[in-house]
């Protein structure tokens, strides 16, 4: 079958993208620039990755032969292969959609794998409007599992407002120690024994995803000690009265059918870890409460890694 071939701009955390693609088959990499390190180093993180994919030889073995690698940190400047490539991944964390034109030279569209101010497309939610005349689009990271459990409750009972709580997993922007932090004074302190509260976009580029929710959500993050998974919790207030056991019917359908594959459903008693690795944000039934019937608190797990990673390879 054809496979995909994309181009990817930074392997580091979100180099996460690389292993999926190679575990599903679906996407060839033929290329990967990173302005920070080499191939050699490359094959290291691969190999001894701190959260996924152990073996019992302690090494994460996939058998393909790396691809080819630069190092430019000028995306004018990268020297893409000649190769007729369809996509590239940026994966920096730092370039905008107004500064990855540059990479149109390398592949026909671009893909951002962060939030992003416009041109936001999750794969269940809104890819099947996806303008053709777009070439650079982003794949917001947590916005993808509010925006798939949000979908399923708009769609059915009507969203009214909603504040989004997300706990997140320790960025690689987090510090070890306390250090300055010129953007978030309390982000320079120590990730590792910290509950650092972050305002963010994630909330209200909701709108991006699902128009008629646009200016229905605010949220914040907490940023905690964990080393993977995070969390969002999503209390709504709906305009059609629902007793907890229809939300969580309608989430189990949806979850079989309409997003199968996009959305998880369970009731066991997971904790956070239990998810690892899974490619599904799932939704929690037995972690929400309902004040009333049309008063809701849910709950949805996502890996916020190979997870999402693998929300950018179906992109």
């Amino acid at each position: 079958r054809h496979m995909v071939k994309v181009r990817v701009n930074e392997f580091g955390h979100l180099g996460h993208v690389t292993r999926a693609a190679f575990i599903s088959g679906k996407v060839d990499i033929v290329v990967i620039n990173d302005p920070f390190i080499n191939l050699n180093y490359m094959v290291y993180m691969f190999q001894y990755d701190s959260t996924t994919f152990k073996t019992k030889n302690g090494k994460s073995v996939i058998k393909r032969k790396p691809p080819p690698s630069s190092g430019s940190k000028n995306p004018t400047n990268i020297k893409w292969s000649e190769a007729d490539v369809e996509y590239v991944v940026e994966s920096t964390g730092i370039l905008t959609i107004e500064k990855v034109g540059a990479h149109l030279k390398g592949g026909k569209r671009v893909i951002i794998s962060a939030l992003s101010a416009d041109a936001i497309l999750g794969i269940g939610m809104n890819h099947e409007k996806y303008d053709n005349s777009l070439k650079v689009v982003s794949n917001a990271l947590c916005t993808n599992c509010l925006a798939s459990l949000a979908k399923v409750i708009h769609d059915n009972f009507s969203i009214v407002g909603g504040l989004m709580t997300t706990v997140q997993d320790i960025t690689t922007t987090q510090k070890t120690i306390d250090s300055p932090s010129v953007k978030l004074w309390s982000g320079g302190q120590e990730a590792s024994q910290d509950i650092i509260p972050v305002f963010i976009g994630t909330a209200k580029a909701i709108g991006k995803v699902i128009p008629e929710l646009n200016e229905k959500f605010i949220g914040v993050v907490f940023q905690v000690p964990t080393f993977n998974m995070s969390g969002v919790d999503l209390t709504c207030c709906l305009e059609k009265a629902a007793k907890y056991d229809d939300i969580k019917k309608v989430v189990k359908q949806a979850s079989e059918v309409t997003l199968k594959g996009i959305l998880g459903y369970t009731e066991d008693q997971f904790v956070s870890y239990d998810l690892h690795s899974d490619i599904h944000s799932t939704f929690n039934a037995g972690a929400g409460i309902a004040l009333n019937d049309q008063f809701v608190k849910l709950i949805s797990w996502y890996d916020s890694e190979f997870g999402y990673s693998n929300q950018v390879v179906d992109l």
